[in-house]
């Protein structure tokens, strides 16, 4: 299975309450803070309600 790497590169200030449980599901607590996840249809599921947020990155 494929790695995904996230990283958090816009504020979650003005972020709704669901977009900040999904960045705090996904393990980005601040800016500029990366996390690898496995590509899996519920982590791509939380990162399209926050792709304006966030950078992702496939890791080989």
């Amino acid at each position: 299975m494929a790695k995904l790497k996230i990283t958090q590169t816009r504020s979650r200030i003005g972020a709704t309450a669901q977009q900040k449980k999904n960045l705090d599901a996904l393990g980005l607590t601040r800016m500029n803070k990366s996390v690898e996840h496995s590509d899996s249809a519920i982590i791509l599921g939380m990162i399209e309600k926050v792709r304006h947020l966030v950078r992702i990155e496939n890791v080989k």
